[in-house]
């Protein structure tokens, strides 16, 4: 459903039921990275990170007003992000596979929508049927792996804070973004 020359058409409201995020649940998205005992070795286990291609940035994140909705979802194609809440209150996280392509297969299947982003890679838009929300609880955080399409943290309080790790200029030049709003005239709601 397109609907993007139909600017007075209001939104198809699409709601979704989030699934707990596990190591088993979100393993096509990233990792789900819990408590171990300190001095224990690095191991599958830990979060596989990969910040080579700029500076390191950790940081505290604050967040308000972030209620259980989205239209707009977003991918960084040169960092793999941790986000996790401090205290490890309930959050949520919209997401979906990577869709970055290689340049060997941009020629390959020519009824696919490929866009190419402003950092110069090349993407074929998520699908609104492809995208899953995660429930975040406890002492735990996120990895996503590269290109991962994600929306949030969305949660119910006023307000959180959360530590994120990513690069100093991901929010600058690797932040690609698709709007289901604009492309498909869906909002999507938790339902929670």
């Amino acid at each position: 459903m397109d609907t993007a020359g139909a600017p007075n058409t209001p939104p198809s409201k699409l709601k979704l039921t989030p699934i707990e995020a596990t190591p088993e649940t979100f393993k096509e998205f990233g990792q789900v990275i819990g408590v171990s005992p300190d001095g224990e070795k690095f191991g599958p286990q830990d979060a596989q990170l990969d910040l080579s291609r700029g500076i390191p940035r950790f940081y505290i994140m604050h967040l308000e007003d972030q209620p259980l909705k989205f239209s707009s979802i977003t991918h960084h194609a040169s960092v793999t992000q941790c986000l996790g809440s401090i205290g490890g209150h309930v959050w949520y996280l919209g997401v979906a596979k990577p869709s970055i392509l290689e340049p060997d297969e941009i020629n390959g299947d020519a009824g696919m929508n490929i866009v190419k982003s402003r950092r110069g890679h090349f993407y074929v838009p998520p699908a609104v049927e492809d995208v899953r929300i995660f429930r975040i609880s406890g002492p735990k955080f996120l990895k996503l792996n590269h290109g991962t399409w994600h929306a949030g943290p969305l949660f119910k309080a006023d307000t959180m804070d959360f530590y994120n790790l990513e690069l100093s200029d991901t929010n600058v030049v690797d932040h690609t973004t698709h709007d289901f709003l604009r492309a498909n005239g869906v909002l999507i709601l938790i339902d929670e």
